[in-house]
């Protein structure tokens, strides 16, 4: 069996914890992670700027099969339509470290880390002045201080902040857990959020890259499958999940 590949800044989730990416259907969930919706929410000048729980849904089936075609009634469940929908199952995404293909941007105390493969429209990196900006100018502290925010809430892993000086990326601590993205701004539902790391695998054994935080599609629309690569927004698609966001908030700290 081949080396796991693991992201710089994740660990693996335990053994229990897996999810399978079948071939031309569901998404195979083990270990009962909890999964809830995860709404993006606005500030006050409709910039995005942290995520708020919303409906809890069960795992406690072993495996829970969660749709990935975009078609299914029961969603956030398959209910087979993944047999008769109109979507290309196929699993295009590459193997390679997300970091390989990376681009670097260079700052003052910071560099940041941009694979723009793994965008999925989320836009927690403008508000306060971009991401890249931010880490251009991060000798200033609070050019700093947003510049690893922004980059660490991008739910897809695409922008990771570095320390210049250690040479550490900063990530948030994640247990394993599962999000439903809502982006009630754009009126949008967005993929699954894996957190924590969770083994993403085919149904052959190959287990993609480990990563802290990583989405994957629900739409079954991406040209990138099995992840996010934020058609959802272009489509309006929705999942008509009916939850608000009630719950907890995303941490505001990284650290």
């Amino acid at each position: 069996m081949s080396k796991l590949k693991i992201e710089t800044g994740s660990s693996p989730a335990g053994e229990r914890f897996s999810i399978t990416v079948t071939e031309k259907g569901p998404y195979l969930v083990y270990g009962r992670p909890p999964l809830a919706e995860q709404f993006i929410m606005p500030n006050e000048n409709n910039e995005s700027w942290y995520f708020q729980e919303g409906r809890h849904f069960s795992t406690e089936a072993e495996p829970t099969a969660l749709c990935r075609c975009g078609a299914s009634q029961r969603k956030p469940y398959c209910d087979g339509s993944h047999e008769k929908a109109m979507w290309d199952p196929t699993l295009t995404a590459h193997s390679e470290p997300l970091l390989d293909k990376a681009e670097v941007i260079e700052g003052g105390t910071l560099d940041m880390t941009d694979n723009p493969k793994y965008c999925v429209f989320a836009r927690f990196c403008h508000p306060e002045g971009d991401a890249w900006s931010l880490t251009e100018q991060s000798s200033a502290p609070e050019a700093r201080r947003m510049a690893i925010r922004e980059a660490s809430m991008c739910p897809g892993g695409r922008l990771t902040a570095w320390d210049k000086s250690s040479g550490k990326p900063f990530e948030f601590r994640f247990e394993p857990s599962l999000g439903l993205i809502e982006d009630v701004t754009i009126g949008s539902s967005g993929g699954l959020w894996i957190r924590g790391g969770i083994a993403l695998r085919r149904e052959t054994g190959k287990t993609y890259e480990i990563r802290n935080r990583v989405v994957v599609c629900r739409c079954g629309q991406s040209a990138n499958k099995p992840y996010c690569d934020g058609t959802h927004a272009a489509i309006k698609w929705r999942d008509n999940l009916e939850g608000e966001p009630v719950g907890e908030t995303l941490p505001e700290e990284v650290y």
